[in-house]
């Protein structure tokens, strides 16, 4: 009898080893001992399709030979950076996170530095919040000043992480024992740390929009390559690479057993990994100053010389990564995913229209915002327009307005009431879901300021939402799956591939996401 306890102790002791990640070495029975997941932030299915069949030598080539190429993923809906980031690390939609976009809004909160006696603000999670957004660091990080506040908490100022309404892998893999890392463009997205806060043991999040700068250490990057644009690292093709190296060495670092910054040792990371921001600058730029074009040819997605550069950066960097993994002896026990939050349209730019470029195209938010009284609370902008109404039953007269303008707004759908509810919470239920959506045609922007922007994301049409996914793994087959995919199913398939429980995301549960297909 004792003989029987002490075996079923030890089996409890090696399955809880397994589970949480603390189990010795590379070689236990769990094949896969972690994850790195890389977001190419515009790249499309087509635009790997592409890169792999004419750079057979490229890494991107080397680990689809050995992983799952994917492609019919679609991406979040709307297409934005935080709801597109979210669903790969929640498994879960708008629906279920409560996060619409990096701007949107909130009929339960309160507006910054307010006393909370208004309810219903806009809510911004991009780098207005910093302490400083000239600044790498943006001064500090986020200011709480210039947060939302939330009357029912006190008037609390809501951070990113609390506005999050589900967990993320980040927390579940840190329930169960295990490390985990993010490096990403705004220090507004330690979103990822999820409602508890902790997700994140290592979080790194560089200004994209301070003054650009030298990066010592950062190789060819210790004084800035194109001194014509440093307004931005995102208004210049060579100096957003810079940005994406501090990056990249900040995995490296991670890889070799050190903290993002490389000063002290900490695990390698259970689930870890960056965005990448070169291509979506590629796909958009016009960089005047050096007169240079980014974007496509044509429409078989066909890239300039600009992009094309940008895409080959991503790969050797990618490579740089793959070869630290084996020098470290990690390559056969590390899964390495790549896909985008979004995409970007249009691909074709003999399609691009704007407020500034090509044929009028009125703003739907001016319609709305002419009707008696303004009814207008919130407009969100890109190649889709977001409305929110400070009077919810003027919905149907809003809507409207827009139809009898709807040649003039280039409007493809008009989403309000019972259509927009076929795909997202009752707006009067859920405080967080616009009343109206306007969907333009192919190649129409709304967002301001893109006289000299080439492409946009946001919007629901395919070269919004069909991006990139490629699973690599160690001993999987190479194959290319047709099926119909959301990048939703990244995170359970996660989880899956340690050998955690899917069912642990609350938004997995909530919506019935599947792992991937194919393991």
């Amino acid at each position: 009898m004792k003989i029987r306890r002490l075996l079923i102790a030890l089996f409890s002791v090696s399955v809880l080893g397994i589970l949480t990640g603390t189990a010795g070495a590379e070689d236990q029975d769990r094949q896969f001992r972690r994850v790195l997941l890389i977001s190419v932030d515009g790249l499309h299915a087509i635009d790997l399709a592409n890169y792999v069949k004419s750079h057979p030598q490229s890494t991107l080539a080397g680990l689809s030979a050995r992983g799952l190429t994917f492609t019919s993923a679609s991406s979040s809906r709307p297409s934005d950076s935080f709801p597109g980031l979210l669903a790969m690390t929640t498994g879960g939609s708008p629906n279920s996170t409560g996060v619409w976009y990096d701007d949107s809004f909130d009929r339960n909160l309160s507006p910054p530095g307010s006393n909370c006696a208004t309810v219903g603000t806009e809510v911004v999670y991009d780098e207005t919040i910093d302490f400083d957004l000239t600044k790498l660091d943006g001064g500090g990080g986020i200011d709480p000043a210039k947060l939302p506040r939330d009357p029912r908490q006190g008037c609390a100022p809501v951070f990113p992480h609390r506005y999050l309404r589900v967990n993320t892998i980040f927390e579940v893999v840190k329930a169960n024992g295990g490390y985990t890392a993010w490096a990403d463009k705004h220090p507004a997205y330690e979103i990822l740390n999820g409602p508890s806060g902790k997700g994140l043991d290592d979080f790194f999040g560089p200004e994209i929009n301070s003054l650009v700068v030298p990066l010592p250490g950062v190789p060819g990057c210790e004084s800035v390559p194109d001194p014509t644009a440093t307004d931005a690292w995102t208004s210049s093709f060579k100096n957003i690479q810079c940005y994406d190296l501090l990056k990249v060495r900040a995995i490296l670092n991670q890889i070799n057993g050190r903290d993002h910054a490389g000063t002290k040792a900490a695990p390698v990371p259970t689930v870890f990994g960056m965005n990448f921001q070169s291509v979506s600058v590629g796909q958009k730029l016009v960089e005047a100053s050096i007169g240079v074009t980014g974007g496509y040819t044509d429409a078989m997605a066909t890239p300039s010389a600009a992009l094309l550069d940008e895409i080959r950066f991503v790969d050797a960097a990618l490579g740089q990564m793959v070869s630290a993994l084996k020098t470290r002896g990690l390559a056969d026990s590390t899964v390495i995913i790549i896909s985008a939050k979004h995409g970007q349209s249009p691909i074709d730019p003999l399609k691009l229209r704007t407020k500034n470029r090509g044929a009028v195209v009125l703003d739907p938010a001016d319609i709305v915002g002419a009707l008696s009284g303004n009814p207008l609370a919130q407009a969100t902008n890109d190649d889709i327009s977001l409305l929110w109404l400070t009077d919810q039953n003027r919905t149907n007269e809003a809507a409207a307005a827009l139809r009898s303008h709807q040649v003039g707004i280039a409007a493809s759908k008009i989403y309000w009431d019972a259509t927009l509810e076929l795909q997202f919470n009752d707006p009067r239920i859920d405080p967080r879901v616009p009343d109206i959506i306007v969907q333009p045609e192919l190649g129409v922007i709304y967002a301001e300021q893109q006289a000299t922007k080439l492409a946009e994301h946001g919007g629901q049409f395919d070269e919004d939402t069909n991006v990139a996914l490629l699973v690599s793994a160690p001993a999987v087959r190479s194959r290319r799956i047709t099926a119909a995919v959301q990048t939703t199913q990244v995170a359970p398939t996660i989880l899956k591939l340690l050998g955690l429980d899917p069912q642990a995301l609350a938004a997995v549960k909530a919506e019935g996401t599947a792992a991937l297909p194919g393991f």
